[in-house]
């Protein structure tokens, strides 16, 4: 593959996006640590199960939105590589359900671990990835996206990486998986935000299309606060000066948000990346203050 075929799969990716997948188990991480329950090796698995299955999503998106007739040369966002010619259709296929059966594959590794029941779960998860933009009434285009990143990236990574190291889960874990789906939701909303116009145009129905711009932002707004105080408990639960990792959230939340509407198209993804990264940071600080205050 030379350079610049492999910049262009790398850009399929859609690498801006993956702290989403790999924020919601390392999440699961620092809760593990607070019941003491860490277990390298299945929390590995599950790393790798959420990112690849995130890719196949991503994957999944260009592909369907392209045979849709969604996607149009030169729109706003990151490239295209279908729909500019720079991958072709059966190839994007064949890596969508290539990448879904290798997360699948490590998926089933997690059966020693959790149990039978891991396998509809995974099965749930495989059409979830696939469902988001695909099937008979695709999620993206039904202002379902949120609800699916919320239900797919945040309720299932976190739960079901915690339950399998620890054989438990309780509500406090629920209502983290919840705050991760809400940061999550976040970085797709940004995205709907800036593709608004366009989306509008090919009849792709996003929540930012079905209730514009203003209100988006206002529920981007919304996810952020509500994703903190939903973990206010869990924060509590440690020392005080680990209350200065949801408040350096909260600030960063803020200055995004005050940011969305001054600024157009391209200019809005880089905003995208800083949400993803947001959330990432977020996780990673709660689980080693986790890690410090109940080891």
């Amino acid at each position: 593959m030379n350079t610049d075929k492999a910049k262009y799969w790398i850009e399929a990716m859609r690498l801006r996006t993956l702290p989403v997948s790999v924020a919601g188990v390392i999440m699961a991480m620092g809760l593990a640590y607070m019941s003491h329950s860490f277990r390298w090796l299945p929390f590995t698995l599950c790393l790798c199960v959420a990112i690849l299955a995130q890719i196949a999503s991503n994957f999944a998106n260009e592909y369907y939105d392209f045979r849709a007739g969604l996607d149009k040369p030169g729109r706003e966002g990151p490239r295209r590589g279908v729909t500019e010619g720079d991958i072709s259709p059966r190839a994007m296929l064949a890596a969508t359900y290539g990448t879904l059966a290798a997360a699948c594959l490590i998926g089933c590794t997690l059966i020693f671990y959790g149990g039978w029941w891991m396998l509809p779960a995974g099965i749930a998860i495989a059409l979830g990835a696939i469902a988001y933009s695909a099937g008979p009434y695709p999620l993206s285009r039904h202002g379902l996206g949120e609800v699916a990143v919320i239900v797919f990236f945040g309720i299932a990574p976190v739960c079901l990486t915690y339950y399998i190291m620890s054989h438990q889960c309780d509500m406090y874990v629920l209502l983290a998986s919840v705050s991760a789906g809400l940061m999550g939701a976040n970085v797709l909303i940004i995205n709907n935000y800036r593709d608004r116009d366009a989306d509008a145009d090919v009849g792709k129905h996003t929540l930012a299309v079905i209730l514009g711009r203003n209100t988006v932002r206002n529920i981007y707004l919304l996810n952020g606060a509500l994703a903190v105080a939903l973990m206010w408990p869990l924060w509590m639960s440690m020392p005080a000066a680990a209350m200065l990792i949801p408040c350096a959230y909260i600030a960063m939340h803020l200055t995004i948000w005050a940011a969305m509407p001054r600024r157009k198209g391209h200019a809005l993804t880089p905003l995208l990346g800083i949400t993803a990264m947001a959330m990432l940071a977020y996780s990673l600080a709660f689980t080693i203050a986790a890690a410090i205050c109940f080891q």
